[in-house]
């Protein structure tokens, strides 16, 4: 039943996000692993397309959230204000109530509001004025930033980097595909897509993720990974919470493979999108380098 849902989830969004196969199937892990995504790339590679037909595959609430420079906490959250009628102040909740969130040019607003996602993203709550509110079940944030080399862009914190358990870079599509995308017209832009799964069957899917095995010994691989990031000098090492992602990921990607136990190459292949975004220290590429040389120097333990 599961490799049924899955496969039929892959199939229409391959259908949307032509000739990116592997950049689809590590967002679905990325979700299924109970992780946050942040897509990192030019204007117009689909990052947008991808998040909205994530939600409608799923099932799943959704609202698009345009940062910008100016944007408040509030404008995402939420604001009390004071109702005369009942004499007190009145929660009015914000955009982040839907189960799927698309932050979209995250790093186009300013380090103040940016904050405003850290503990929605890692406790499922936001609290304004004293009050916590529960956020929906299931809750994702995909978040797309433009290269921070453009102008009029302000750097995500590692403290907000460390939330996302994936970044990934669509990238250019192939000839073939791009082909493809012209022949089709505007008529992706209106699309609106087949529910694939709802709610209730994407959380079966995810516990499912949970009941994946792990050795003892792919567990020493994934620590042996993270102990080298932490011995390169020209970067940041992984964190913990980085550890738990790359357990969980590999975990998700052994599912996608029709797998119950993970092996050391699910790990290999969710490595890089979970680690290049913790363990840069400048650039993208530089991630990207120190990601595959920490690969290349730790050896499976068998």
């Amino acid at each position: 039943m599961s490799q049924t849902a899955i496969q039929g989830i892959l199939h229409q969004l391959e259908c949307v996000l032509l000739g990116k196969p592997q950049q689809i199937r590590l967002a679905l892990a990325c979700i299924l692993a109970r992780g946050h995504l942040l897509i990192e790339d030019l204007p117009g590679m689909g990052k947008t397309s991808l998040s909205h037909a994530l939600a409608q595959t799923l099932g799943l609430s959704y609202q698009r959230i345009q940062f910008t420079s100016d944007m408040l906490p509030a404008d995402i959250l939420g604001v009390s204000i004071f109702d005369k009628h009942q004499a007190q102040f009145v929660f009015h909740p914000g955009p982040i109530f839907k189960q799927m969130i698309l932050a979209d040019e995250i790093n186009r607003a300013s380090p103040k509001t940016q904050s405003a996602l850290l503990e929605a993203m890692a406790e499922q709550q936001i609290t304004v004025d004293g009050i916590t509110h529960s956020l929906p079940s299931p809750f994702f944030v995909i978040a797309t930033q433009n290269p921070t080399d453009q102008s009029g862009t302000f750097p995500l914190p590692e403290s907000q980097l460390d939330r996302f358990m994936m970044r990934l870079s669509i990238g250019y599509p192939n000839l073939a595909a791009e082909l493809a995308m012209l022949k089709q017209g505007h008529r992706e832009t209106a699309q609106v897509l087949p529910q694939c799964i709802d709610p209730m069957t994407l959380r079966q899917l995810q516990s499912q993720v949970e009941a994946v095995t792990a050795s003892d010994a792919l567990l020493q691989y994934i620590l042996a990974l993270v102990e080298h990031s932490r011995a390169q000098t020209e970067s940041y090492g992984l964190s913990p919470r980085a550890s738990k992602a790359l357990l969980q990921a590999a975990k998700a990607w052994a599912l996608i493979q029709g797998r119950h136990y993970a092996v050391p190459e699910d790990v290999q292949a969710i490595f890089s999108p979970v680690a290049e975004h913790r363990v840069r220290s400048s650039s993208q590429l530089q991630g990207e380098a120190i990601s595959e040389k920490i690969l290349a120097q730790v050896n499976p333990i068998r």
